[in-house]
């Protein structure tokens, strides 16, 4: 802990360079979350475990195999979209005239039993993966600034940009679209809302992946690592409202922001406090988000 009038502007500096660095995470997490809640009105509590799955497995692939970073980063990614697939395949589809909780405590199965696989894989020891191009820290302003934090930014400002085009410029994003906003007439329209379900697991298995794989070098990752990245993941979907990616984006910072100040300043020991603290906040102030619609818990925007 810090007396206040020994913070300086590096301090802060460093404070917000951290929270920016985590929040990233955050907010590709909830856009996980989103993108299933969008398709299915449901929260896809294994969410966090595709994160574990992309990063354990890219350590296998550069660590133990020794294969190339940029290969290993494609066939990680593909590996665990199609775990995504096969999630929505084997236990959500079958479901026949399923209910919202139900199909939550489907996800809820999924995400024990992904935990126990990784560690009959894995082990419960932690492992380490090395950065993308070098681990000496940048200085910027006084604070230091790892070039791994710049890969975890401009890999969220690439997803951001191929999300709004696939939603706004192709026919299965807008086909997608349209089953978030109204599912019956989009089947009735022609759509196939089934495979409309099946790819936004996909994808959002795959966002949860490259979270997995670009976070790894900077934390070590272990098999246990996903209940609390879903629950922060979680907290930021809430934060900017259920459905609203860009305003997770936007929570999701907000919220690393604030864990890396409140550890800097008031203890470290409170940092994953302020995730939950603030879900709590949300859910009993403004349960539709801060950037949520009122009017309706279920957004329907992108």
């Amino acid at each position: 802990m810090m007396e206040p009038s020994s913070v300086s502007f590096s301090d802060i500096l460093q404070y917000i360079i951290m929270g920016v660095q985590s929040g990233c995470i955050y907010a590709l997490v909830a856009m996980g979350f989103n993108m299933i809640y969008n398709a299915t009105g449901i929260i896809n509590f294994a969410q966090g475990e595709f994160v574990v799955l992309g990063g354990l497995l890219m350590v296998s692939l550069t660590m133990t195999l020794n294969l190339p970073i940029p290969l290993s980063f494609a066939a990680t990614t593909l590996a665990v979209t199609a775990a995504g697939v096969a999630m929505e395949r084997f236990t959500i589809n079958p479901v026949k005239n399923p209910t919202v909780l139900r199909l939550i405590i489907i996800t809820i199965a999924v995400s024990i039993i992904v935990k126990g696989a990784a560690m009959g894989i894995w082990g419960k020891n932690s492992y380490f993966m090395r950065h993308f191009s070098g681990s000496e820290p940048l200085d910027f302003l006084g604070a230091s600034l790892l070039p791994q934090t710049l890969w975890i930014v401009g890999t969220l400002v690439l997803i951001v940009a191929a999300y709004i085009y696939f939603f706004n410029h192709t026919m299965t994003g807008k086909c997608m679209r349209a089953c978030a906003i109204n599912r019956d007439a989009a089947r009735l329209s022609g759509i196939n809302d089934r495979r409309m379900v099946m790819l936004s697991f996909a994808l959002s298995a795959g966002i949860g992946a490259i979270a997995g794989i670009i976070i790894t070098p900077i934390i070590q990752m272990d098999y246990a690592r996903g209940a609390l990245l879903g629950i922060k993941g979680f907290g930021a979907a809430v934060l900017g409202g259920l459905g609203n990616s860009m305003g997770a984006i936007i929570a999701g910072i907000l919220l690393g922001v604030l864990e890396a100040a409140s550890a800097g300043l008031i203890s470290s020991h409170y940092m994953d406090a302020i995730a939950l603290f603030i879900l709590l906040l949300v859910l009993f102030v403004r349960p539709s988000g801060i950037f949520g619609s009122s009017a309706a818990m279920r957004l329907k925007e992108f």
